[in-house]
């Protein structure tokens, strides 16, 4: 038997119909409260620098798991996984704001989240990568930076813009091997002592590390460039930090990004 529902009610329904699917479209375009006038200077927001991290899990599928759901740290999100095997997994759209960063700053950039796109690297944090991992990084750092038209400098590490709160991807990551496919900054292995004149402090701040608490910079650092512990700065810091914030030579022909 077919029941017809009075006009009254059906019309309600069909209005929160319309309501439910409004709401599913998301905000508008173009704003109702203003004339639209469309000039053609503009282009998509997109991201400026790229941030790694390791999932101090036991296996990417559980890494799957956490990034897409409520967990008992609250809810958190990458844009992709990287497995040990190499196998890339993309949880969120690149021009959409992913949940990896947190609390910290690089450089002027104080919501990492905005600015960022979050590789997560499936690793405990007390093994070394995998190379099938490392070699899938590197590609996926090519197209990222031809795409988006990113400088191939812009690549950091959680710990890089949260010293004292993270220390992923950990004093492990292979970061002078993301250096030699063209990734990040490595200092010359030639470069000269720093002069002594030199400002350590002004130069990790030009790189971008924040300096709240500089001892937990100068670890970060030294994780990143050293691989080892230390909250004091060395020769051997200086002479680094020195060269990596030296010009960079000019390549005939090549941009960055490009």
């Amino acid at each position: 038997m077919t029941f017809r529902l009075p006009l009254r009610p059906r019309a309600a329904l069909l209005l929160l119909g319309v309501l439910a699917l409004s709401a599913c479209a998301g905000l508008p375009a173009k704003n109702p409260l203003a004339q639209w006038e469309k000039s053609p200077n503009q282009n998509k927001r997109g991201p400026v620098l790229i941030v790694l991290h390791y999932t101090d899990q036991h296996s990417a599928e559980e890494s799957l798991k956490t990034l897409k759901t409520a967990n008992s740290k609250g809810p958190v999100s990458a844009h992709y996984l990287i497995g040990e095997d190499g196998k890339r997994y993309q949880l969120v759209s690149d021009d959409r704001r992913a949940w990896h960063a947190g609390a910290g700053r690089w450089g002027t950039i104080t919501d990492v989240n905005s600015a960022s796109i979050g590789i997560e690297l499936d690793n405990d944090g007390h093994t070394p990568f995998s190379q099938a991992q490392i070699d899938s990084l590197i590609l996926l750092l090519d197209d990222l930076c031809k795409r988006h038209r990113m400088p191939r400098t812009a690549i950091i590490g959680h710990e890089d813009m949260a010293p004292g709160r993270k220390v992923d991807p950990g004093p492990l990551f292979p970061w002078k091997q993301l250096a030699d496919a063209g990734f990040g900054r490595w200092p010359r292995a030639d470069a000269p002592p720093a002069p002594a004149d030199f400002d350590p402090w002004l130069a990790m701040a030009t790189l971008g590390y924040p300096l709240t608490n500089r001892g937990d910079a100068v670890q970060s650092f030294r994780h990143h460039f050293r691989g080892m512990e230390g909250r004091t700065f060395d020769a051997e810091d200086l002479r680094i930090l020195h060269d990596l914030t030296l010009p960079p030579p000019a390549v005939a022909g090549e941009e960055d990004g490009m």
